[in-house]
């Protein structure tokens, strides 16, 4: 057994997770649903953003199970979206990794059981439209060797048990190798969270669809015109209705 529990437990929407032992966290949210949380979350809202794009460079933090990762296979092949897809993503539990073809995953995902084997086995995957490099080591590390990001799925387990992945100091690694038009999706909707990435010169705004709870979108430009679904939090009046906010740093 590794750092999380070898029982499938199934979430709203019938697919299944994991529960990590070392984070004390499931994977997904079992009340929203596995599948649904990563196409609602981080898929629909980042590849609508980016809809006219013919190549994409993703960094999935952490790939975990691989569903944001699949999810947005899933997602281009239903949709037949013509592009041509770089994910990067890093990962710390090498036995996790090499358990994922033993994972049931939802049916929406059988078609591409050959790309979890791949991975599961060399951490790499490509063919000429789909490159997947897995990084079985330090995510703070990793993330200083990539450049020109479109897409970040920002799903670390949560601030309260693994905060390094939520500073101020790790956001502004990820700046850097943001493309112009880059957009970051993540569950939280913490105040420290947003102000992490208000600080880094970052436009925060809140996303909301029909499947899950409310997101934080952040991207280096501003909408001229808000899009279905996203408000603007304006995070300076944020900061003056509450003295005492401030974001994560590594020291703290």
């Amino acid at each position: 057994m590794g750092s999380w529990t070898i029982e499938f437990i199934q979430t709203k929407d019938g697919s299944n997770t994991l529960y990590s032992q070392r984070f004390e966290q499931y994977f997904h949210s079992v009340k929203e649903g596995a599948l649904n949380e990563s196409l609602y979350k981080h898929i629909v809202p980042a590849l609508q953003h980016h809809k006219n794009k013919n190549e994409l460079n993703i960094l999935d933090i952490c790939f975990g199970l691989g569903y944001n990762t699949l999810a947005t296979i899933y997602y281009i092949k239903k949709n037949n979206i013509n592009i041509k897809l770089n994910i990067y993503s890093p990962e710390f539990d090498t036995e996790l990794l090499h358990s994922l073809p033993n994972f049931q995953y939802p049916k929406e995902f059988l078609e591409f059981k050959y790309i979890i084997d791949k991975i599961s086995q060399t951490f790499r995957y490509q063919d000429k439209n789909i490159n997947i490099e897995v990084f079985n080591g330090d995510a703070r590390e990793y993330i200083k060797t990539l450049s020109n990001i479109h897409i970040v799925y920002q799903d670390a387990f949560s601030s309260d048990v693994n905060k390094s992945l939520w500073t101020k100091e790790y956001f502004n690694d990820i700046y850097k190798l943001l493309d112009k038009d880059a957009i970051i999706t993540t569950y939280s909707i913490a105040t420290p969270i947003r102000l992490s990435m208000y600080e880094n010169n970052l436009f925060i705004y809140e996303y909301k669809n029909d499947f899950t709870n409310r997101i934080t979108i952040a991207m280096k430009n501003k909408f001229t015109i808000e899009p279905s679904g996203y408000k603007y939090i304006d995070m300076e009046l944020k900061k003056q209705r509450n003295s005492s906010a401030k974001p994560l740093r590594d020291l703290d």
